[in-house]
């Protein structure tokens, strides 16, 4: 089985994929680190060097490789990846697509401290924050939604939102 792991950034995705992948004894793979493996840059210097739609074409090429692999696998998808091109059908055809749900108030304190390692998020003051990611989210939430299983995860910890896919995985 294939399991995609959506959500805005700092949702968590690729610390409960980790645990998940663990836990079903199955390979774990980050979207990120993939890119920035293949491209010999961090994902911030892609965006700095090239701009975000040079990173989008990469990410959507990458993706696509990694979805029309046989092998099972549980993978940790950026925040945006879901929003841009055709990426949530091939998603949704290829894997079981999981959106891990936060509201904007607990993305933000979340993301409050991290800001340097986002660019999406590194060139604005801190009073920013808050409007950007709650406008982000609204943008994106109808994509994130066409995921197969839509998990709420506020108060939950990563183990206890790993646990919450194997039982739905185990209903379907």
């Amino acid at each position: 089985m294939k399991i995609s792991l959506i959500g805005y950034m700092g949702s968590g995705k690729s610390t409960v994929g980790r645990l998940l992948a663990g836990k079903l004894n199955l390979p774990f793979l980050d979207l990120d680190d993939l890119i920035v493996q293949k491209s010999q840059k961090s994902i911030a210097e892609i965006f700095k060097i090239s701009g975000e739609i040079k990173f989008r074409q990469q990410e959507r090429e990458i993706l696509r490789e990694i979805l029309e692999q046989n092998e099972d696998f549980v993978l940790a998808l950026g925040g945006g990846t879901p929003a841009y091109y055709d990426n949530i059908d091939l998603i949704n055809e290829n894997s079981l697509a999981v959106y891990l749900r936060l509201s904007p108030v607990e993305i933000v304190r979340r993301l409050e401290n991290e800001t340097d390692k986002r660019p999406l998020l590194s060139h604005l003051k801190p009073e920013e924050i808050p409007e950007f990611i709650a406008k982000h989210l609204f943008e994106r939430r109808p994509y994130y939604e066409k995921a197969k299983i839509i998990l709420d995860i506020q108060q939950l910890n990563p183990e206890a939102i790993a646990e919450k896919i194997i039982t739905h995985l185990h209903s379907q």
